[in-house]
């Protein structure tokens, strides 16, 4: 059987409370009683209800922070942990803030749960968060006329983007009032077809001045809107319920007006950038299309139908020379022969023939005399010879 010792077991338990979250950051509400203030200016005592009591200490430096009067038979809210007094063998609540039950503790209290109930029934997700115009024509902003928060929005939207149109949707944006007014605002905005997104803000406060925006019904109101919803509430360390259920969370006004729309310098320099670009797109194009027209060029000045038209009257004017040059060599040819020919029915003619000493003889009636045989006698025949007629008559 294993044995330990006293110390051993404490600090077991000691280690089981500080492995617990829960003990590590908790409220509790109690009762006072022996409250006992050390000259140390460490404070004992015991916070208790109706079932059961719980031993707190408070040291001095977290004493000196507490601004409300604490004494025996006060309800009250203390935060801090849960641990093992090791030397005594107590657990005890080692507290570092007290707060009057419905002050800044209770708050606290109230946030954590709505927060809790909201988060449960998914309005805090991703999901259903709506995305934010990037080039809005009209904004609503829900807040105070008369608080800094719209004129810093005005200031920025006017130097930002100047060419959105700014709705202000009037309300309270602290006291008990203002979460009935601040609902009403933004159903005011969501029944225009012409809004494109709704900033929500105020400037910094305590907690207390920006409960109004950790109202449920605030909440849900921003939560159901047709229109995205972007927070701009407080200083960048406050939180509210809003800044959860909202489309978009901005750290204060300002920056809300900022994500609501693209600056116009960025813009112009993109444009500029564009620009460049476009025109040095342009310009290899326009570089290339110049060489391919002038390789074009080039080629057509091989293939252009002048080209070709010159060619065609250079081969037509050959043709037609070697045409009159084989013309003209027949036609010698042919004269040639015409002249051969000439010569010969020369030789071949009759006047030809009487000139080497020959006669045609004929009758009366022209017919050629041929054979000794045609003729009879005192038949009258005429006689032709090369130059000269003559008739003769034949006697026997």
């Amino acid at each position: 059987m294993q044995t330990f010792s006293v110390s051993q077991i404490t600090g077991y338990i000691h280690d089981l409370f500080d492995a617990d979250s829960v003990l590590a950051d908790v409220w509790v509400q109690g009762e006072v009683s022996n409250l006992t203030i050390a000259r140390s200016g460490h404070w004992y005592f015991t916070i208790k209800d109706e079932d059961a009591q719980l031993r707190c200490v408070m040291f001095r430096g977290a004493a000196r922070r507490v601004r409300i009067d604490v004494g025996a038979g006060d309800e009250i809210l203390v935060h801090g942990r849960v641990s093992v007094y090791e030397a005594r063998g107590e657990y005890q609540l080692y507290a570092d803030l007290i707060e009057a039950v419905g002050g800044l503790g209770d708050l606290h209290r109230q946030f954590e749960a709505l927060k809790a109930k909201l988060d449960a029934e998914g309005l805090f997700e991703s999901a259903r968060k709506q995305p934010i115009p990037a080039f809005p024509a009209r904004l609503g902003v829900v807040t105070s006329p008369t608080a800094a928060a719209w004129h810093d929005i005005q200031n920025v939207l006017r130097r930002r983007f100047p060419l959105v149109e700014v709705v202000l949707s009037p309300t309270l944006v602290q006291g008990s009032e203002a979460p009935r007014q601040i609902v009403m605002a933004l159903e005011r905005l969501n029944r225009r077809e012409d809004i494109d997104a709704i900033i929500i803000a105020r400037g910094g406060g305590s907690l207390e001045d920006l409960w109004c925006f950790n109202d449920e019904g605030v909440a849900r109101a921003v939560a159901k809107s047709r229109v995205p919803v972007i927070s701009g509430i407080g200083h960048e360390i406050d939180f509210t319920m809003v800044d959860f259920v909202a489309d978009l969370r901005a750290p204060t006004p300002s920056a809300a007006a900022e994500l609501a729309t693209p600056n116009r310098d960025d813009l112009l320099l993109d444009l500029d950038r564009l620009r460049a670009g476009l025109t040095s797109v342009f310009g290899a194009s326009l570089a290339q299309n110049a060489r391919e027209l002038e390789r074009l060029q080039s080629g057509l000045r091989f293939v252009t139908p002048a080209k070709t038209i010159g060619a065609a009257q250079r081969d037509l004017a050959e043709g037609r020379l070697r045409l009159e040059r084989a013309g003209a060599l027949k036609l010698e040819r042919l004269r040639n022969r015409l002249a051969s020919m000439a010569k010969a029915l020369e030789r071949a003619s009759p006047e030809h023939i009487l000139a080497r000493g020959y006669a045609l003889v004929t009758d009366e009636d022209g017919a050629l005399i041929r054979r000794a045989a045609q003729v009879s006698k005192n038949q009258r025949l005429n006689v032709q010879l090369s130059k000269d007629r003559f008739k003769v008559r034949v006697d026997d």
